[in-house]
Formats: C-alpha cells, structure tokens, sequence
C-alpha cells in the first residue's frame, strides 16, 4: 500500500510466517510504499506529537525506524526490561506503565502549544524543543497535517476549489504538488472509488 506523511511516531508489532517483529517507526515526511505481505498480521499503537521514548531521540528516527530485540509472541525487550506483548484490550493499560516507569516522556511545552497556547519561551527555544520532541518542525507538522486533511476531503466528495479555499492552499499547483508529496496521490486519483493500491490513510487507527 501507499504510506502517506505521518507527523506523529507508532510502536508497530507485526507477525509473518512465524516470525514476531517489534519496532519504533518514526515520522514519516513524505508518501513512500509499504510493501505489506498478504498473510501478515499487524498491530500498533500511535503516540501524540510531543510524546516520545528519550532513549530513541525522534529526530534520529523521522523516514526510518528502530527494531526492538528479542520479540516473541509474548514478550520483548525495552529498555533494558523484558514487557508483555500489548493487545488491543490492554494498549493502553500498557501505555500507562511505560509513563510509570519513565519510557515515555511528553514535553509540556510542546503538548502545549498544539493545544494552542502561548508558552512564555522564546520562539528559538520553542522551535528547539519542538523539534526535539517531534523530529519535525512546526511547520513541517501542519503542512502534513493539511495534506492529510485535504485527502479526506477529497475522498468524501469535496470539490478540490472548496478544499483549497478551506485549508488555505495558494491555488490548484500548490494543493497538488502537497497532495503528491505527502499523500502520493493526486486529487482525481483520491477520487477514484476503486484505486488499484490501498491508501493507510483509509484505515482506521
């Protein structure tokens, strides 16, 4: 499938032919392939921007990822301990432990300003730690964002001269070169009702 520009980060958990993986996936800036084999098995957990594991720094993360070891069909290993392999009942009693235990951290000025606030830092110390928690700019993140948005709106039936004049695109060339970047699509591809390669932005999370 297409893979299309993600500003937040996931801890993904995929099984194949017996085989158990773990790993942290990072931002994502731009749309790439996902090659997904077919009788693969996956299950992940999507983290709010501003959260993140301080012993794998984000920023070192964005387009790639990084593998947990020794992951079984119960188990794996984080951070020096062996953890129980979540589910879907327990993700986020799971998720609650790893903030316990200081795998998780949120930076408060960043969670913040997506809230809309105004912290009183300054505009360098904010970009800093927002890139520092994120791997993104601020910018970078509402430019994904829009993107994402528009695909949606697309896909629901909005007319592309609506979508443009709602999210605040320049004209048609600025929504396109957007949507091919960080979607991979094109606004009459979006609209087609049967593409011939499934979208993850069609999937519920």
């Amino acid at each position: 499938m297409t893979s299309i520009a993600a500003a937040h980060w996931d801890l993904v958990f995929w099984e194949h032919r017996g085989r158990v993986n773990v790993a942290v996936q990072g931002p994502e800036t731009k749309a790439s392939p996902a090659p997904v084999p077919e009788d693969a098995t996956f299950f992940g957990i999507s983290f709010s921007l501003g959260t993140s594991m301080p012993h794998l720094p984000i920023n070192r993360l964005v387009d790639g990822s990084a593998e947990i070891p020794d992951a079984t069909r119960r188990s794996f290993w984080l951070k020096g301990s062996a953890w129980h392999r979540p589910d879907y009942d327990n993700a986020e009693a799971f998720v609650r432990r790893l903030v316990r235990e200081g795998v998780l951290d949120c930076d408060p000025i960043v969670a913040a300003v997506l809230r809309g606030a105004s912290p009183d830092v300054s505009e360098r110390t904010l970009q800093r730690r927002f890139v520092a928690a994120t791997g993104l700019t601020r910018g970078a993140v509402r430019q994904i964002d829009r993107a994402r948005q528009a695909a949606v709106l697309i896909r629901d039936g909005v007319p592309a001269h609506d979508v443009i004049h709602r999210l605040g695109y320049f004209d048609q060339p600025h929504l396109a070169r957007s949507l091919t970047r960080y979607v991979g699509r094109t606004a009459t591809q979006l609209s087609d009702r049967d593409p011939s390669e499934p979208l993850s932005l069609l999937y519920k999370t």
